[in-house]
């Protein structure tokens, strides 16, 4: 089944348990968040989307964003005197972008479909916790090199597998396409393996660099006023 909801392309990739704080100036994602706060949008849930890097959807429309988001739930809200509003979001529920308008309301909305996991019924008896094991250490060997104690915690020993990868992801610096791929993997255990091969990956060149990446879009031609 197919529903519409409101979007926010981003230059960024929100996950399933990731916290991400909003600075909002640009008019009509101001709108939105009125929208949010007052109901209109059931369930004050919106869907954010990263943009295809060198593209812009005002221009480009649908071939300016990635395929799989994730919706985003409204936590807290702060109005500031001159209208702005900084906002706190969490990722709720991946979706499939089919469609997207740009006519019915001041931002875009998007017709998707929602994407859930595969089962782990069939897993091998111990396979997830040995996977989810291996994760939690590539993901402290990451954090322990790239960043000072105070500034990271461990996750919480009670996060089920198939959102683990998702809790790793989001304290580390991960370059864009690769959480794309941590996203759109519907697979618990494919996802626990990617997730470590990744934090073992960046930790090696950060052991070697001795520097932490820059996001891509500290580089890229501004997409969006925020």
């Amino acid at each position: 089944m197919t529903t519409t909801i409101p979007l926010f392309p981003l230059g960024t990739v929100l996950m399933p348990g990731s916290s991400l704080p909003l600075h909002i100036f640009e008019p009509r994602y101001r709108q939105l968040t009125v929208d949010l706060v007052t109901g209109t949008v059931p369930e004050k849930r919106f869907g954010v989307v990263a943009v295809r890097e060198g593209f812009t959807p005002d221009d480009d429309g649908l071939a300016a964003l990635h395929t799989v988001g994730c919706t985003a739930e409204l936590l807290d809200v702060r109005r500031l005197p001159d209208g702005r509003y900084d906002i706190v979001t969490r990722g709720v529920q991946r979706f499939r972008l089919l469609a997207i308008d740009d006519t019915e309301k001041p931002y875009l909305t998007g017709t998707v479909e929602f994407l859930p996991d595969e089962p782990l019924d069939d897993e091998p008896a111990g396979t997830t916790r040995y996977l989810s094991a291996a994760a939690r250490d590539a993901h402290r060997r990451y954090c322990a090199t790239a960043w000072k104690s105070e500034d990271w915690s461990e996750p919480a020993g009670d996060i089920g597998p198939a959102n683990l990868p998702h809790v790793l992801a989001a304290d580390c610096l991960l370059p864009i396409g690769d959480r794309q791929r941590l996203l759109e993997q519907t697979c618990p255990t494919k996802r626990l393996r990617l997730v470590r091969a990744l934090l073992v990956r960046e930790t090696g060149l950060l052991g070697q660099l001795r520097a932490v990446p820059a996001p891509m879009t500290t580089f890229a031609v501004e997409q969006s006023q925020n």
